[in-house]
């Protein structure tokens, strides 16, 4: 896809905001008929074969008009394109006071690509997304138009790397294999990644990730990802992804119906910092950030670790199991150990397909938010707000904590059904070491989504890329 700006070839694309007067023939023809008002997302395609062809794009209401909105209106633009077979159009963007120029096209490119992600490499029939070209113009000629429009497309490239990784099935995608397409795509740009086998894991101390993996015959990896590009700056930002591969449960078993099919997924916190540790790198921000990743696979066999076991971590507090397919926040508790205590990062985020009970609370439109500082949450919610991308904080306190207390060992890895999310995220909160500011999302269910889920196809993801970026450039 194209974005040229100042140029008016192709089919006229005319914005129409809802109860405001045009001198239109088409629009004044389709409200008559009730084809079209200029309601958000509406459509209208005047496409004669001898005349000149023109779209009416309705913008909604004026007022209410923001930049997600914008993404969801040139998502469902592209899509009627390619229906009606028209690969180019030119478009006069309208001045609108809450949202900046600059802004208003970065939402434009982001929303546009969005409509072109597919996952099809399996497909034996697959045909190629056609090459599309969208000439801007702006009341505002902006310098920075070019660049914003850069950043945008480099924003839409990392995430579907991240989308991709979450799509790939896990007969392709297992602890060695993600562990080395790190390694391939982010080396050459410059983030140093460091990659611990089985033994080395050993070596490390990382009872807890060994313990969830060590009955499949894939074996973990430990993905440490450094980029350290301000040596102005003392602040190193963790993020720490969960990089279950594959999820059956353990002897926890899954219902296999509907429940399992889609495991190759519990690894979305994985490829989201995967993801923008690609977008960082590319970007060449002025941050320092380490990602780590714990891969393993929780599968079923004689060596499968069991309820009722009792097993150590890194930071030596010891875990009664309770359930084995409460799994990922025993890596976690591994890896965000080690990043704030061995590598000493300034604050940590960690993502995680955690809980289904983050789907029961806030369904697939909210990702969930635990924390220990609230001075360092609202700085990611401001990123996540200004990505379009929905972040719920949960409730804290002690009566939580208490769930989570164990009669034979330290901490049991489930809390019972009851506050699910909470509990499970505070679970992690007792492997931070030294105090760090800390904060834990729970991507559950926005994991497959990557934005609002009314413009985006549910199976895919790239959740907070974007976020997370935002929050790193400020740093």
């Amino acid at each position: 896809m194209k974005f040229v700006l100042n140029k008016k070839d192709g089919v006229r694309v005319t914005p129409i905001f809802e109860n405001e007067n045009y001198n239109s023939e088409l629009l004044s023809y389709t409200k008559e008929k009730e084809l079209f008002s200029g309601k958000l997302k509406e459509v209208y395609c005047h496409l004669p074969f001898d005349g000149q062809k023109e779209i009416l794009l309705g913008f909604g209401n004026k007022d209410d008009l923001s930049e997600d909105k914008v993404r969801e209106i040139f998502f469902k633009l592209i899509k009627k394109l390619v229906e009606n077979k028209e690969y180019e159009v030119a478009i006069e963007l309208p001045k609108v006071e809450k949202i900046l120029t600059s802004d208003f096209v970065k939402a434009l490119v982001e929303g546009s690509l969005h409509a072109t992600y597919k996952f099809d490499k399996y497909k034996s029939d697959k045909k190629e997304f056609p090459e599309i070209t969208i000439n801007i113009s702006t009341e505002e000629l902006l310098p920075t138009l070019e660049e914003d429009i850069k950043e945008a497309e480099d924003i839409m490239k990392s995430i579907f790397f991240a989308r991709d990784l979450v799509n790939e099935r896990a007969e392709y995608l297992y602890p060695e294999t993600l562990a080395n397409i790190a390694k391939e795509k982010l080396s050459p740009l410059g983030v140093e990644v460091e990659i611990y086998d089985e033994k080395q894991c050993e070596e490390l101390g990382l009872k807890g990730l060994l313990a969830v993996g060590r009955s499949s015959v894939r074996k973990p990896r430990f993905i440490v990802m450094k980029y350290l590009n301000n040596k102005q700056s003392e602040e190193v930002i963790g993020l720490v992804g969960k990089g279950v591969t594959y999820d059956t449960g353990g002897y926890s078993l899954k219902p296999t119906a509907n429940s399992m099919d889609t495991m190759y997924c519990d690894m979305g916190g994985a490829g989201t910092v995967i993801g923008t540790m690609n977008l960082v790198a590319t970007r060449k921000l002025k941050t320092n950030v380490i990602a780590i990743v714990g891969a393993c696979e929780n599968t079923v066999s004689g060596s499968s670790y069991k309820p009722g076991d009792i097993i150590s971590t890194l930071s030596g507090k010891t875990i009664e199991v309770l359930n084995t397919d409460a799994e990922g926040r025993i890596t976690l508790a591994d890896s965000v150990y080690y990043a704030t205590e061995k590598l000493k990062v300034s604050k940590v985020i960690d993502l995680a397909t955690l809980t289904g009970a983050c789907l029961v609370a806030l369904g697939e439109f909210y990702t969930g938010a635990i924390t220990n500082n609230e001075k360092f949450y609202n700085e990611l919610s401001v990123a996540a707000k200004e990505a379009g991308e929905r972040v719920w904080q949960l409730p804290v306190d002690d009566s939580f904590r208490e769930l989570n207390k164990s009669s034979v060992a330290d901490v049991k890895n489930t809390g019972g059904r009851l506050g699910g999310t909470i509990t499970a995220g505070l679970f992690i909160e007792n492997f931070v070491a030294n105090d760090v500011p800390w904060v834990h999302l729970d991507i559950a269910g926005t994991a497959y989504l990557s934005g609002p889920e009314k413009y985006l196809p549910k199976g895919a993801t790239g959740v907070h890329v974007k976020t997370l970026y935002n929050l790193l450039n400020k740093n």
